[in-house]
This record gives C-alpha cells, sequence and structure tokens, in this order.
C-alpha cells in the first residue's frame, strides 16, 4: 500500500503552516472580541441595564463560542490544506483492488 507522505512531516512547512494558523488565530481572536462587544451591545440596547455577573458570563460565553468554531475550523483547513487528511488509511473503505 503507498501511502503518500504528509506536506506537515516537512519541517519547513509544518513551522509555515502552524505560523499561518497562529495568525488566523490572532485574527478570529479580534473577530470574537468585536462580536462579543456588539453582542452585549445588543443584549443592552433590547434588555436594557443587566447585573454584570450576567454581562461577565454572556461575554465570556459569546467570546469562547466564536473561539472554539474558528480553532476548531482552523484545524480542518489545516489538515485539509497540508494534504494531511490523503495520508490517513480508512479502515472502513472498500477495497477497491480485489
Amino acid at each position: 500500500m503507498n501511502i503518500p507522505e504528509s506536506q506537515l512531516e516537512n519541517h519547513e512547512y509544518a513551522s509555515f503552516a502552524w505560523d499561518r494558523y497562529k495568525r488566523l488565530m490572532w485574527w478570529m481572536a479580534l473577530a470574537s472580541t468585536l462580536t462579543t462587544v456588539f453582542g452585549l451591545g445588543a443584549l443592552r440596547m433590547i434588555a436594557g441595564p443587566i447585573p454584570w455577573q450576567m454581562m461577565l458570563f454572556t461575554a465570556l460565553g459569546i467570546f469562547f463560542s466564536v473561539l472554539l468554531a474558528a480553532v476548531l475550523m482552523g484545524l480542518v483547513f489545516l489538515s485539509a490544506g497540508s494534504g494531511h487528511d490523503e495520508t490517513i488509511i480508512d479502515a472502513f473503505a472498500k477495497n477497491t483492488e480485489e
């Protein structure tokens, strides 16, 4: 069975890919912050004054939900873009050599 080598095994490419991923995560942290500010502003306009505890936990919930989605999607793009997905052997796939 011929398994192609993942580009993530190449040190230079892996360094480039992870640096790009980290840069993307910094931008997504900024996007999460802006989303949090927008969400809290909308909540304040709709509901009026709210307790600081609710404001804090709502802010944390919005921020980490958006950031978690970004982290997971970023890992999917990293895996697919580096060719790492092609190196996985699917044990349940039908063998076409038979």
